[in-house]
């Protein structure tokens, strides 16, 4: 059993090449983030290299976060702000080495609103040759307005984009506030899904406590054959290395 580190929520207190290095002594297998423009790519990438974690995925932008924006590929008539997005995150993703982009919607809905995000996600796969293309529905406690929400709605974007490279971000989190059943989902899913992440429900904390038995769901995922990385997208309470006596739990090593 694998774990990858989401970067945007454990050690923020470093620097992107400093959490890397402290995700590898932490005993994770791989690492992943949200927004890392701000970080020189070649520093990423040697950290990178020297650590030997392979980098998962990084989100596109989400705009104008001040004036409320959370993505904006689903946005009708910011469509070359969009597209920009998309460009800048597949550059930054080939630049570092990592597998995935994850293109987020933003607030927004109806039929405009669907046509722009199956059009602005078409771009980014034939954009993002060689990459994956993810695409992650949001609670809507966390996201009240996000255009996408449930699974049901993204394997139908997916099944209308038709693209090979474009994958659901299956996130336990998410769908645990807004659906449950996660096993019979995730099986249901399965041959779209790119990735699963994990958080405590409903508070987003470490895996060892909520409504979630994950010892239960990882081995289930496993069972139906996942074999990639779970990548662990909690909010820690205090520091980043007092949070992670889950993962011996799970693995049933001596990582930690």
């Amino acid at each position: 059993m694998r774990f990858s580190a989401n970067l945007g929520f454990l050690w923020t207190d470093r620097s992107l090449p400093d959490a890397i290095r402290a995700a590898k002594a932490a005993g994770f297998d791989a690492v992943e983030c949200h927004w890392p423009y701000a970080e020189d790519p070649a520093e990423v990438k040697t950290a990178l290299d020297a650590t030997g974690l392979p980098m998962l995925g990084l989100n596109t932008v989400r705009g104008d976060v001040a004036g409320g924006e959370n993505g904006l590929a689903a946005l009708p008539g910011r469509e070359p702000d969009a597209r920009a997005a998309i460009d800048e995150a597949i550059s930054y993703a080939r630049a570092v080495g990592a597998r995935a982009v994850h293109v987020m919607a933003g607030f927004a809905s109806g039929p405009d609103a669907e046509r722009v995000f199956v059009d602005n996600v078409s771009y980014a796969c034939q954009q993002a040759e060689g990459l994956t293309i993810l695409i992650e529905p949001l609670n809507r406690h966390d996201a009240p307005s996000y255009f996408l929400q449930t699974t049901d709605q993204a394997r139908a974007l997916i099944e209308k984009v038709v693209k090979p490279n474009l994958k659901l971000m299956f996130d336990c989190y998410h769908v645990g506030r807004m659906e449950g059943d996660l096993v019979t989902r995730f099986a249901a899913l399965q041959s779209h899904i790119g990735h699963v992440q994990f958080a405590s429900v409903p508070d987003r904390g470490a895996p060892d406590h909520g409504e979630i038995d994950y010892k239960y769901v990882f081995d289930a995922f496993t069972q139906l054959g996942w074999n990639a990385p779970f990548g662990a997208e909690y909010k820690p309470v205090g520091k980043t290395d007092d949070s992670l006596k889950w993962m011996t739990h799970f693995r049933g090593d001596a990582h930690r």
